[in-house]
């Protein structure tokens, strides 16, 4: 009995002993399916945080409107924008047609409408065009964001004598004259002068300020575009698109300081020359402000930029309100006469109302 009881106990303990074995090897097996589980976890997070960041980068190139980049920086730029810059601006890659509208065979024109975010009409607006003096809407920007209007600024020689033919308000070395006064010339008169002296004053040098204006550009997102001074006269290496032309004056249009201005018909300049005071009376180039030119019925001219060079043809940035109040920029570059530039602005500023 006791062999037998030996022997019972002995099947017991082996049984026990298997069992423990079967226990011990489904916890192994547990915690291997279990590492495996959680590697199948980690890599699908990893799966999922790779997706998500393929889709970020390929969301990126929403904003990509044009395979021809002109501006210095934008091939660096061009994989960094995101939907968020998008967003709130007027967007296309294309050109788009307009009832009603037929834009000069080389010009580049458009019209946004701001409220809808919508580019209404669009030819050519992704394509390298110079400036003229539209350059001064990014000169007018630099000035009332690092400058100080109440300033007294000396006209030296580096602001006069620019080129023959320049638009100059007439100063002359040694003359004092306020920023604000300065920057009426530079945006009323499109003074060259205007536009040195601001720049000598708020950058320190014209160089420096035209540094300023580019890295400006860049924070705007108007990558196409290049300066090499403050004023627009002609070099090769400046130029720009009308739809960077669309990104500056929307940001001109925060502060309210440009928008009085450019709505001036005239003005009347004061500065001095030694102990005397001098005024010089300016007319604005905005042929719709000085009534040679008549808009569109229901259409209100509130301002803008005009710019002309033999290279650049005539050109018109404008800011401008429909019948309902609603505002809109229309720009034209290039045109070949001012005759036809105000012609086929004036077919953009007949769509706004409809």
């Amino acid at each position: 009995m006791f062999t037998n009881k030996k022997s019972i106990n002995n099947k017991t303990v082996k049984k026990k002993s298997i069992k423990k074995k079967s226990a011990s090897k489904k916890w192994k097996t547990t915690l291997i399916l279990g590492g495996i589980l959680i590697a199948t976890a980690a890599l699908g997070i990893t799966a999922i945080i790779f997706v998500n960041r393929s889709s970020q980068k390929d969301m990126s190139m929403a904003f990509d409107a044009t395979d021809e980049l002109y501006g210095m920086y934008g091939d660096q730029i061009q994989v960094e924008k995101a939907d968020s810059f998008a967003s709130g601006l007027c967007v296309t890659s294309q050109n788009i047609s307009l009832e009603g509208v037929s834009a000069s065979k080389d010009a580049k024109e458009a019209l946004f409408d701001l409220d809808h975010e919508k580019v209404l009409f669009a030819q050519g607006i992704h394509e390298k065009a110079y400036p003229a003096s539209i350059t001064k809407i990014m000169t007018a920007i630099v000035a009332l964001k690092y400058g100080n209007m109440d300033d007294a600024v000396t006209i030296t020689e580096g602001s006069l004598n620019l080129e023959e033919g320049s638009t100059e308000i007439g100063f002359q070395v040694g003359d004092q004259v306020t920023m604000d006064e300065l920057f009426h010339g530079l945006l009323i008169y499109s003074g060259n002068d205007a536009a040195m002296a601001i720049a000598e004053h708020v950058g320190g040098s014209v160089d420096q300020f035209v540094e300023m204006m580019n890295q400006e550009a860049l924070e705007l997102g108007a990558t196409n575009t290049h300066f090499v001074n403050p004023s627009g006269l002609h070099d090769e290496n400046h130029y720009t698109t009308a739809y960077d032309i669309y990104l500056m004056l929307k940001e001109a249009l925060t502060y309210e300081h440009f928008v009085e201005v450019t709505q001036l018909s005239v003005y009347n300049l004061t500065y001095t020359r030694g102990e005397e005071t001098l005024v010089s009376h300016l007319d604005s180039t905005d042929q719709y402000l000085t009534r040679q030119v008549t808009p569109p019925k229901n259409v209100t001219i509130l301002g803008g930029k005009t710019g002309t060079t033999s290279d650049a043809g005539s050109c018109l940035a404008l800011i401008s309100q429909n019948a309902y109040g609603e505002p809109f920029i229309s720009i034209v570059l290039h045109a070949p006469t001012k005759s036809v530039l105000y012609d086929n602005m004036n077919q953009l500023l007949a769509r706004i109302n409809s």
